[in-house]
């Protein structure tokens, strides 16, 4: 589950002290989606414009979310749970509305098509994510626009016909009250496992919107572990540490491919709807996970590549039950190492949202996943505050995957990411909000 949220302030003086969160989110992953997105908007008939354009903002989502990782997991020395999807789309709204070399600075670090086929193309992938069937799937946007600030009509309308997005106004200096009013949303978005993506000391009088994104995913294996198959047994933080923790096991047909380039495996665990998937990338060293993440373009790429041409093949896997959480402020990590520093800057220009000077104020993102027996649950919440300012089959022996060391866990849609996942160790951490 994923939530996030985009804090926009206004850039005059007298309103630079004041700061925007984001919360929670879950891990949403992406790989081939515009192929495979491609296939599912030609299932149903749709304008080849739309098609057009969800193949490209499906390549540039898949772009943005390689880098973002990247960083991300460079930056993070513990478990990570992110959705570079959530991230994506929050900030995708707040280019909606700038202009200039702002515009064209989200343009370049989200990898984004025209505006015309950013809208289209956003409105058919949301729409496609919130209609998937036998899992719990659901993608939810809002705009919570401060009492008395003066949005443009053009802006409003295309949040609810593109991004399907609910609009709320609220009092930001009634701090707790509108800190309230955005943590029920993001409870109600994410089956109540994203409860507070903002505290009252977030909010005040000078802030005018925040732009906020949920994702939430539920869904059981095609194939559940038996319980009474999980034991202990020993998973290697470092060439030195060991530690004991809950493995799942089962023996079933899987796809799964080595990568001796790259020096790893993958595996692929499909879950009841078989569209969306668990993608395991395990490096063959145990201390291998940092030079995957350094090479994570090439690696995923052939990853999935190789997995849509093999056919499953039986696997005696083993897993660990895990569940974590992650906080990310993610301000620093998108102007200054991903390059998005206009919008955070004096110099932003919001004009497609409001004639008053904007800039983003802060980015904060809160991520949760559990995977265990029956499937795994995830959610984020991203949000943003702004303030005025073929391979030929044959028979193939049994194979045993042991996941007994750091690892990436990737949660997709037809390729698409929705949610990502480093294990260095088992643990399940609580997140202080």
């Amino acid at each position: 589950m994923f939530v996030r949220r985009l804090i926009l302030r206004s850039t005059r003086s007298k309103l630079e002290e004041n700061e925007f969160s984001i919360d929670k989110m879950r891990i949403l992953q992406k790989s081939l989606l515009a192929l495979c997105l491609f296939a599912s908007a030609m299932a149903t008939p749709t304008p080849t414009g739309s098609i057009e354009a969800l193949q490209a903002v499906s390549q540039g989502a898949q772009l943005f979310s390689t880098n973002f990782i990247k960083t991300v997991a460079k930056e993070r020395q513990d478990n990570l749970i992110s959705s570079p999807l959530s991230a994506g789309i929050a900030l995708s709204m707040a280019a909606n509305g700038a202009a200039g070399t702002t515009e064209t600075q989200f343009r370049d670090v989200l990898h984004l098509p025209s505006k015309t086929q950013t809208l289209t193309g956003f409105q058919n992938l949301i729409d496609i994510l919130n209609n998937v069937e036998n899992v719990t799937l659901k993608l939810a946007n809002k705009l919570f626009i401060g009492k008395d600030f003066q949005v443009k009509s053009q802006y409003k309308q295309d949040l609810q016909t593109y991004y399907h997005s609910d609009i709320d106004s609220v009092d930001f200096s009634q701090s707790a009250k509108a800190a309230d009013t955005i943590n029920t949303w993001s409870k109600e978005n994410t089956n109540n496992r994203i409860d507070s993506i903002v505290q009252a000391d977030d909010l005040d009088s000078s802030l005018a919107l925040v732009l906020a994104n949920a994702v939430y995913f539920k869904g059981n294996w095609a194939h559940q572990f038996d319980p009474k198959a999980t034991t202990e047994r020993p998973f290697h933080i470092n060439a030195t540490d060991v530690k004991q923790v809950p493995t799942m096991y089962r023996k079933g047909n899987y796809k799964y491919v080595e990568l001796p380039e790259h020096e790893a495996k993958c595996i692929e665990l499909p879950y009841a709807n078989k569209e969306i998937n668990m993608v395991i990338i395990l490096p063959d060293k145990i201390d291998g996970l940092a030079a995957l993440i350094n090479n994570l373009e090439a690696v995923s790429l052939d990853c999935n590549v190789r997995l849509a041409q093999t056919y499953e093949r039986e696997v005696r896997v083993y897993l660990p039950k895990f569940k974590t959480e992650s906080k990310l402020d993610l301000g620093d990590t998108l102007s200054t190492k991903m390059g998005l520093s206009e919008p955070f800057s004096n110099t932003a220009n919001f004009n497609g949202i409001s004639d008053i000077p904007l800039k983003i104020d802060k980015v904060v993102q809160k991520a949760f996943i559990e995977v265990n027996e029956e499937g795994s649950e995830a959610a984020a919440v991203t949000g943003a505050s702004v303030r005025p300012l073929s391979i030929v089959w044959k028979p193939l022996e049994p194979i045993t995957l042991e996941v007994d060391h750091p690892f990436l866990a990737i949660v997709k849609y037809n390729g698409l990411a929705l949610f990502i996942t480093k294990i260095l160790w088992h643990q399940q951490p609580k997140i202080s909000t």
